[in-house]
């Protein structure tokens, strides 16, 4: 993948996993940036947002897309937001849902868009070694270096911490759910205070639109990397 391409400056932008906190918040982004001509997201059920440039397809099982497939063409941005909580999972569990997953429609799209972006939101703490003593930062690990691997324009890793949720779109994971329910009134002040550990969904999604386009030279973006690119 050459980092030295031309800028792409119109963006049409698929969203997988846009129901979660994260997807929410990049969706929101694409749906405001004028820079985003369209927005195709897909998932198992309503995502809960409704515009003019927005396109929704609801498929029973993420990793048979064929059903759709002629909406899956003539896109060049990819925004995977998809994945699981490694809490109660086996590794073959967990990586079924972080690594075979997201490998899976990462290659479907791949092979019928020939100039296309893909961003991956990971997690802060990956190991690229895949060997590490953690296993859902070794399987995360990878599932960036498998993507990176991947026939595409350009693909980079969004090594995400914390994040202040887009207002009305809560976590789906209970774990999760603990740590920002009674943080959140102080989470935007966090944001400011810690850039390098909690994001905005503003920042977030200008990084992951910024990255699409090609203005990161860097193909693995951490916490401060993801905060100074969007702001």
């Amino acid at each position: 993948m050459a980092l030295n391409q031309p800028i792409v400056e119109r963006l049409r932008v698929v969203v997988f996993g846009a129901s979660g906190m994260v997807g929410a918040a990049v969706t929101q982004a694409c749906l405001d940036d004028r820079k985003v001509e369209s927005v195709l997201v897909v998932g198992r059920g309503p995502a809960g947002f409704s515009h003019p440039k927005l396109t929704e397809r609801i498929v029973s099982d993420l990793s048979d897309l064929s059903a759709i497939e002629s909406d899956l063409v003539g896109l060049n941005a990819c925004f995977l937001t998809v994945g699981a909580s490694a809490a109660g999972r086996t590794e073959a569990e967990f990586a079924k849902l972080n690594y075979d997953l997201p490998l899976s429609i990462a290659r479907f799209l791949a092979e019928r868009n020939p100039d296309l972006a893909i961003n991956y939101v990971s997690g802060a703490g990956c190991d690229s070694s895949e060997h590490g003593k953690v296993m859902w930062a070794r399987v995360k690990g990878r599932t960036e270096n498998a993507l990176l691997a991947l026939p595409l324009r350009r693909a980079t890793m969004f090594r995400l911490a914390g994040l202040v949720p887009l207002k009305g779109h809560k976590s789906k994971t209970k774990l999760y759910r603990a740590f920002y329910t009674p943080f959140s009134p102080v989470l935007p002040l966090l944001a400011r205070l810690l850039p390098g550990l909690i994001t905005t969904p503003a920042i977030l999604g200008r990084a992951m639109i910024r990255a699409a386009q090609g203005r990161s030279q860097s193909r693995i973006l951490e916490p401060v990397d993801i905060d100074r690119l969007g702001r």
